[in-house]
């Protein structure tokens, strides 16, 4: 039963936009729908690497999330739970082989103190592991995930990661 709740719970986040987890409503944690790409998860760096052309290449990619914001990890506790995924897409020189996403830390909302969810906050790094293909390819990657305060979550976003990639 109590799993069923969760469940419609977080269905009525995907449908209807963006609504209180606790019934506050209080959305001064989120930043209007102008800034959220800039200000809920920032790409840092770097913004540019240079790899040797034809060869798989690791490269660790810096993520930051707002203060007051958590994301899902890459593996949320439940199904129904959006998680953060990387990508990018074929044609643009740069073939993504994987990404080694780090763990989640464990956290609780005030609604539900039983259920643990696995979330990153703060300043997250992901290891993507490329094979890039001789020449300058300036390549946008997305990054998906879904933002919540301790109070409500805000629609799934994709934003683009731009970095330039010089195989050799």
């Amino acid at each position: 039963m109590k799993r069923k709740l969760i469940l419609a719970f977080f269905l009525s986040l995907a449908t209807a936009g963006v609504h209180g987890q606790s019934g506050s409503g209080d959305m001064s944690a989120f930043p209007k729908s102008g800034e959220q790409a800039k200000t809920v998860v920032q790409y840092v760096f770097p913004e540019q690497v240079t790899v040797p052309a034809g060869k798989l290449t690791n490269i660790a990619m810096h993520f930051r999330i707002a203060p007051g914001l958590h994301i899902n990890s890459n593996a949320p506790k439940d199904e129904f739970l959006i998680p953060t995924t990387f990508s990018i897409p074929e044609g643009m020189g740069v073939k993504l082989e994987g990404a080694t996403y780090p763990a989640g830390t464990e956290m609780t909302l005030p609604l539900d103190p039983g259920t643990k969810l696995s979330v990153y906050s703060g300043d997250f790094v992901l290891q993507t592991r490329i094979v890039a293909s001789l020449g300058n390819h300036l390549v946008e990657g997305r990054l998906r995930y879904q933002a919540c305060d301790n109070h409500a979550c805000m629609p799934p976003k994709t934003i683009p990661v731009a970095i330039d990639v010089v195989g050799k």
